[in-house]
């Protein structure tokens, strides 16, 4: 029976090359499919994301349909905070909302004082869900992914209150009150990395680490005030990680994190061959099809998947995804035809 530490994806992520890149979907399980919207009539976001059963046919959905590489678990990055008692839900269209904004040294105080273990003892519904879909997936060794928010990108909505454009709290903090972000910053990092362990002792075979907003920082900033906390996130993994970030060219260097992710997502702005000069031999590249051109008619974005494909042979190792989510509007159609396409090339 093939194994997931045989895969396609996990031997890239240890740099190995096979007879082609393995090809998953960042955001592949959700919206952009009628049968994931019909099995949530009636669910809220986050209770679907907690109902085992629920959650593990949602990330099965995209593999049957797409035959990817790869299944990337249904969750929420605001998960975690939920199973560790923080308010939270998320608003249609507008995305994850606060009941208490954490803005002072005094709200900081408040949450931090929260054990982080209080996530892992509260994640059976997370565990039972990897179990279930390793399980079905068992019989063709396709691995799981687990994920979860890196610490600036979840202290930017719990900051904010919200999702933001410029997430000015977020980056005020660092500098007005630099022990109370650290505070925070650190006391996320320890939230995310249980949510990541109890995703692989239940069977993630991989993980990826999502900081969406990183871009939104200078590299001093980056350096100082996130990149220590996110490197915790990730420490200790008994898989191999990818970090992932959007906007974040310049911060290339740094999304490795020390070497501990084995893999950095790129996102559609950079050309991965020139991805691959800034970082070297010692990362394997995942990346990175501009999601809008998944509107675009199929010979423009087949040249475009075919021109991916081929500047990805400068890392040492790469796997096809889009530079950012699956778009709710996308035609599922579509992506599979960009699985089949790739799988035919060698």
């Amino acid at each position: 029976m093939p194994h997931p530490a045989d895969s396609l994806l996990v031997r890239a992520l240890h740099g190995e090359r096979g007879t082609r890149p393995p090809v998953w979907f960042m955001r592949q399980a959700g919206r952009s499919l009628p049968e994931y919207r019909e099995l949530r009539v009636g669910t809220r976001m986050l209770d679907a994301c907690l109902t085992p059963d629920l959650a593990a046919e949602i990330t099965l959905q995209p593999v049957r349909r797409h035959r990817v590489d790869a299944a990337v678990f249904f969750s929420d990055i605001v998960i975690p905070l939920r199973l560790a008692g923080i308010a939270v839900e998320i608003e249609p269209g507008r995305g994850p909302v606060f009941e208490n904004p954490v803005r002072t040294a005094a709200d900081v105080a408040r949450v931090t004082a929260i054990d982080p273990d209080v996530v892992a003892a509260n994640a059976a519904p997370v565990r039972d869900a990897v179990r279930l879909v390793a399980s079905e997936l068992a019989a063709t060794g396709t691995p799981v992914i687990g994920f979860a928010g890196a610490p600036f990108t979840l202290a930017a909505y719990l900051v904010e209150g919200g999702p933001s454009k410029e997430h000015l709290r977020a980056r005020a903090m660092m500098h007005a009150d630099p022990a109370a972000w650290h505070r925070l910053a650190g006391w996320l990092a320890e939230v995310s990395r249980r949510f990541l362990t109890a995703q692989t002792e239940a069977g993630a075979s991989a993980v990826q680490l999502f900081d969406s907003w990183a871009g939104s920082l200078s590299a001093a900033d980056y350096r100082a005030f996130v990149a220590p906390h996110s490197r915790r996130a990730l420490e200790g993994a008994t898989v191999p990680a990818i970090h992932f970030g959007v906007g974040t060219a310049h911060l290339l260097t740094d999304m490795t994190l020390g070497g501990v992710a084995a893999g950095v997502g790129i996102d559609w702005r950079t050309p991965l061959d020139t991805a691959a000069g800034i970082l070297g031999s010692g990362v394997t590249l995942q990346g990175n099809v501009d999601p809008a051109l998944l509107q675009a008619p199929w010979p423009v974005l087949e040249a475009h998947v075919r021109d991916v494909v081929e500047r990805g042979r400068a890392a040492r190792a790469h796997i096809v995804n889009l530079g950012h989510g699956v778009p709710p509007e996308a035609d599922p159609t579509v992506l599979t035809r960009i699985v089949e396409f790739v799988k035919e090339l060698r």
